[in-house]
């Protein structure tokens, strides 16, 4: 799924119509373009039966009903689809019970936009795992695969081996950091490369032991540099996430990355952006993270 493009709409519950054009707003200059409006609670619920939702913002003080009746019913009705609930009350019991009663996010009107995105960035994940989990659950007990090719060269009748392809088959078609763990010798790598054949991303799996990289280096080698970023640097050169770009990054030995090269990565685990080493601007990753330890 492609966070910024859900394949369902983003539902907006609110009873004043400059709310519903602010938040709309927002959403559009951020790139959610799949949104519905709703400025009357009374029609949720048939709109809800006809028409799954990847995610409600719900605003609490309405006529006619209340956000936290409906908040309820969302939660009987539709238990899959997270809810953020915004409010013009910043009383902190408001917000714990809106927790309670299955909120994923509680908000203050006239939100700052970034404060919003992020939480419709974590609401949407949220569902996204959602969804695997379940799918896993469903999946896992069923007997054969549907890309047994992309297995040939792992050699086991071991029906518990057998389970995990079924889990990592899962696991791969979805755009979720994946981590492979294992002892040396036991085919972590093979397992990406897997998941790389079945994911069915158009870019090249790109695969680099993080081990055998200084933290000097790592940035460069990840992220690459602009020309005249230091004094060796006579040329721009692209780094690895952008080589592995609309494909796999695998890193393998996750586990002997240092505490600072962390640091590096963690902004593409949580954003997908980086910053070449020299650059002011960020560029955004479109690679899908495979990583591996022992």
């Amino acid at each position: 799924m492609n966070l910024l493009s859900p394949q369902l709409p983003i539902l907006i519950i609110d009873d004043e119509e400059i709310v519903l054009k602010y938040t709309c707003s927002i959403l559009k200059k951020a790139g959610y373009t799949n949104l519905l409006s709703l400025s009357d609670p009374r029609q949720a619920e048939q709109l809800l039966h006809s028409q799954p939702v990847s995610l409600i913002l719900l605003d609490l003080v309405m006529p006619w009903i209340t956000g936290e009746v409906l908040l309820k019913r969302f939660r009987e009705s539709c238990p899959e689809t997270p809810v953020i609930v915004i409010t013009s009350s910043s009383d902190v019991r408001t917000a714990v019970n809106a927790m309670k009663l299955g909120a994923c996010d509680f908000m203050i009107k006239r939100v700052e936009p970034a404060r919003l995105l992020s939480g419709i960035s974590r609401a949407l994940e949220l569902r996204e795992l959602r969804e695997e989990n379940c799918s896993l659950k469903r999946s896992i007990d069923c007997a054969g695969l549907s890309k047994p090719a992309a297995f040939g060269r792992i050699l086991t009748e071991d029906p518990a081996m057998l389970k995990q392809f079924t889990k990592l088959e899962i696991a791969a078609r979805s755009s979720r950091t994946v981590l492979i763990t294992g002892e040396t010798g036991t085919g972590k790598e093979l397992a990406a490369e897997a998941a790389h054949s079945i994911s069915g991303r158009l870019g090249e799996l790109v695969k680099v032991n993080v081990a055998g990289i200084s933290d000097d280096m790592f940035a460069d080698t990840l992220f690459g540099h602009k020309r005249g970023a230091y004094t060796s640097a006579a040329d721009d050169r692209r780094g690895l996430i952008e080589k592995a770009a609309g494909g796999t990054l695998f890193l393998d030995e996750i586990g002997d990355l240092s505490r600072s090269s962390q640091v590096k990565l963690l902004r593409v685990l949580e954003n997908s952006e980086y910053y070449p080493i020299g650059s002011d601007s960020p560029k955004l990753s479109t690679a899908r993270i495979i990583t591996a330890t022992n």
